[in-house]
């Protein structure tokens, strides 16, 4: 207990210096991701974004040089994040915090945040309550009911489809997606025929799949997390013969991303998913950034790239409005309201719960020449967090 009370007050003190204390040239960004283990290509392709941004900006901001200090969580361990954030803050004398592969590193780092009154950027985790738990995050991403929500209206309408199972895994952002999709399915005149939560380092889904299957619903709503998850949850569908024609197969964006798709190949054609973005969208923004992407590192794109580049912008714009002042209430400030066109199309922050809103696209896995990718065919423009409404 006195050493929990000890690096609370440590915190405080490092964090209520005087400004003279804290006048620096340097601007010390601390990014807290899973740089190892299950989750270590999504902390990869944040990090990717982030430097593809300060190589096309620079890295100076307002005559303040921006150094990242990389911290490797190892995975969804919020009391791992949390002894990061505080030897950020405290050791590291970091200005600010950012990154946040999954949500229980945001979580645990977020009372950091909060004591310190420091400016945090969440780059990718998705559950809801996370911009609750201090007044300095701001999110960047995405949240899982946005998407959920607006699935679940799309489903029952426009979709036409009556009957859904869902299938989520086990922690924050699942439930989310479960909840919003659920509830908006049902609204719309859709009707839940069963549910399942599937532990979240699952390695094998084939008991999970099977059960699904012998219900054979009219549809079937699904989230896992990006990393190794989706293309081994599209294995076990296309192992147990789930046929996307005959049973709809709904999702976030995380089960058909680029390399589940690939690995399922034609198996995928069909599938239905809603999401922010894909390296497909059509713009000429997005068009640039991919092609600068895949220059700088011989790959693709993907929602966690974007999110680490949009963070990054963020941050920049930010630090440009306050003239280089780093103290969170300068920067959340100037955060609140923000607006900009993103390769994901425009993108704001919500001044009230400092939350992103931006369009949500409805895809179907198709082909393309030779290439099988999602395409977009519906948009549904500036989507809140239902639960932030």
């Amino acid at each position: 207990m006195k050493r929990v009370l000890f690096a609370g007050a440590a915190i405080l003190a490092a964090a209520m210096l005087p400004a003279g204390a804290n006048a620096q040239e340097t601007i010390k960004i601390g990014v807290i991701a899973a740089y190892s283990g299950q989750f270590a290509d999504t902390a990869a392709q944040i990090d990717n974004g982030i430097k593809l941004y300060m190589k096309q900006h620079g890295d100076t901001v307002a005559g303040k040089k921006i150094e990242i200090i990389r911290k490797d969580s190892g995975g969804p361990n919020p009391d791992v994040a949390k002894r990061l954030a505080q030897e950020l803050i405290v050791r590291d004398k970091a200005d600010m915090l950012a990154g946040f592969t999954l949500t229980p590193e945001a979580l645990g780092a977020s009372g950091i945040s909060a004591e310190a009154k420091k400016f945090m950027v969440d780059m990718n985790a998705a559950t809801s309550i996370i911009t609750e738990k201090s007044p300095y995050i701001v999110r960047v991403s995405l949240t899982l009911p946005q998407i959920g929500e607006t699935l679940g209206t799309w489903a029952a309408t426009k979709g036409k489809i009556k009957k859904a199972y869902t299938m989520v895994t086990d922690f924050g952002p699942g439930i989310d997606a479960e909840t919003a999709f659920q509830k908006a399915f049902k609204a719309a005149g859709g009707e839940i025929v069963g549910s399942v939560r599937m532990p979240i380092a699952n390695p094998d889904f084939s008991a999970f799949v099977q059960r699904a299957k012998d219900l054979n619903p009219e549809s079937i709503f699904l989230f896992v997390p990006g990393g190794a998850q989706p293309a081994a949850i599209g294995k076990a569908f296309a192992e147990r013969q789930v046929d996307p024609n005959k049973i709809k197969i709904l999702s976030t964006g995380e089960p058909v991303d680029e390399a589940a798709i690939k690995g399922l190949g034609d198996l995928a054609l069909g599938r239905l998913s809603a999401w922010h973005y894909d390296y497909n969208h059509k713009s000429k923004m997005n068009a640039d950034f991919v092609k600068a992407f895949n220059a700088e590192f011989k790959r693709n794109p993907d929602f966690f790239a974007v999110g680490g580049y949009d963070g990054m912008h963020l941050i920049y714009e930010a630090l440009k409005k306050t003239g280089g002042k780093t103290d969170g209430d300068a920067l959340i400030a100037a955060a609140k309201g923000m607006k900009w066109e993103s390769p994901r199309g425009p993108i704001s922050i919500d001044p009230e719960t400092r939350d992103i809103v931006q369009n949500v696209y409805v895809r179907r896995v198709e082909k393309v020449g030779n290439d099988i990718v999602n395409v977009e065919f519906d948009t549904v423009p500036n989507v809140k967090d239902p639960t932030h409404k």
